[in-house]
Order: C-alpha cells, then structure tokens, then sequence
C-alpha cells in the first residue's frame, strides 16, 4: 500500500470514529480528528497553548502527533520541536526519567543533523525543570548552557527569555544585585528586538519575586497584583517554573500584610504600567 492510500485509509478510520464518539465531550480521537486539517506548526502552537492551559493530555496527544509525522517524513525540524514540546509536559509532573528520556533523543538529534540548537533545547528545559524541583546548582549549570549556545548560534529570543529565567535562580540564592542586572538586561534585549516590548508584562514575574525576597512586600505586592491584571487582560498564561515564584509572592504578601494595606495597593495599582514599575523598583 503506497503511503497516500495508507494516508487515506487512516484519515477515513479515524473520521468515522469521531462520529461515533460522544458530541458533548472532547476526547484524544477529536484533538487527533481535529488536527488533520492544520500544519504542523499549528499543530505545535495548540499544544503550546494547551499546555499553559493545563491541558496536558491533549498536549501531549498533538505533540506525538507531529512527532509521527516529522519522523515519517524525515523533518528534524519537526522532531526536535515536537520533543521539545514533550519536554514541557514533563515539567509539569516533575517526571525526570521521562525528561532525561526526551533529552537523549534531543542530543542523538543534534548528532545527526549536524544542529546545536536542539543542544541549546535540550539544556533550556532540563534548566526549567530543575530550577521548578529547587535544584538551583543545576538549573544555573543548564541556563549557563544554554545561553551560551544560543548566543554562538544567534538563537537570540532563547538568550533573552534565559535571561529572565536565570534572574530566578539568582534571587533563589540570594543574589539580588546578579538578579537586578539579569532583569534589567532581560527589558533591553527584549526593547532591542521589539520597540513594544516595554510593556512585556511577563518579565514581571522575576520583579515581584525579587522584592518579596528582598522583603519589599508592598512593592512585591503592585507588581503582583498589576503582573495578574495584565495577563488577563492579554490572555497571558505562565509556565509553571514561572507561575510557581508568583504564587508563592502573592501567598507570602497575603501573610504579611493587612487586608486595608492589600486593598489599597490593589487600587492604586490599576492604573500602574510595566514601564512604571521598572523604573519605580529596578534599581
């Protein structure tokens, strides 16, 4: 059977499934049944979107769909992004063995093809996953690898997003001055490649970490409370390596200060920006 028939045959099989299946409920045959007609990139993009959802079953089940077809099809592309995709699911249940699983096939693949981004893939999301565990030696060692592949190769979003991402594990040491040059050097690269991007709210995250830490807990609180109000309004949805600091901000603020205190920062903070914040508490 030529692969266009076998195409074919497997298209009808699972079309005439989704008939059978129940109209109320979404289940793994229609995320598969609704993903024939979108690209593969697409497909990559829902799965991200679900999995800052929460959405991890479906996920997972587009990832391994264009993991199929990127090793049917000899796409390196396609694998690479699909396994690096899996690797954030991982995450989410701290399932090491499955992420040291994905990171061989991320290393074979850069063997392979010859390309050390998926190095710098590789190095990136064990450094998520250990810096979400607490292991903060290890996630520094992993961000350091990163960033220094994706600076050699140019991956200049990876360098900048790294930045943000490694200011956490220096305010988990105690570093706060590395942490305030790591924030600050986040916002001008950011700047650089995107005049917008001083209203970036998600590198606020790493702010009102920073303060709590510091015991700033008013500031930590603003910068809270305006971080929460932006993602609604943009429909932001943090990874939980990032999510994780900020609740623990706002469950420590909740402790520490009084309801009026809470209430009228809360106010006061509506018509607060990124851009004020930074210069209001990045020294």
């Amino acid at each position: 059977m030529t692969k266009p028939i076998y195409t074919l045959c497997t298209l009808a099989l699972l079309l005439a499934a989704s008939c059978s299946a129940p109209k109320d409920k979404t289940t793994e045959k229609d995320t598969a049944v609704s993903a024939i007609a979108q690209s593969p990139k697409d497909l990559l993009r829902q799965a991200y979107q679900l999995f800052k959802e929460g959405d991890d079953a479906a996920s997972i089940e587009l990832a391994n769909t264009v993991l199929e077809i990127g090793r049917e099809t000899k796409n390196d592309t396609l694998v690479g992004r699909a396994l690096t995709s899996l690797c954030r699911n991982a995450q989410r249940k701290l399932d090491t063995t499955r992420l040291a699983e994905l990171s061989l096939e991320l290393s074979n693949l850069a063997t392979s093809s010859g390309n050390p981004q998926w190095l710098m893939y590789r190095a990136h999301m064990n450094a998520e996953m250990w810096r979400l565990i607490g292991n903060m030696d290890r996630a520094e060692d992993y961000y350091n690898e990163s960033m220094r592949i994706s600076y050699e190769t140019g991956a200049m979003g990876m360098y900048t997003i790294d930045h943000f991402n490694k200011s956490f594990v220096s305010i988990a040491k105690g570093d706060f001055e590395t942490a305030n040059q790591l924030i600050t050097k986040y916002y001008a690269l950011r700047k650089k490649a995107d005049s917008t991007a001083a209203e970036d709210a998600y590198g606020l995250i790493a702010l009102a970490y920073l303060l709590e830490q510091q015991e700033k807990y008013t500031g930590a609180h603003e910068v809270a409370t305006v971080t929460r109000r932006l993602f609604k309004e943009q429909n932001l949805f943090p990874e939980p390596p990032d999510e994780k600091p900020l609740i623990a901000v706002e469950d420590k603020v909740s402790e520490v200060l009084d309801s009026a205190t809470l209430a009228e920062i809360h106010i006061r903070s509506q018509a607060q920006s990124v851009s004020g914040l930074l210069a209001k508490y990045l020294e």
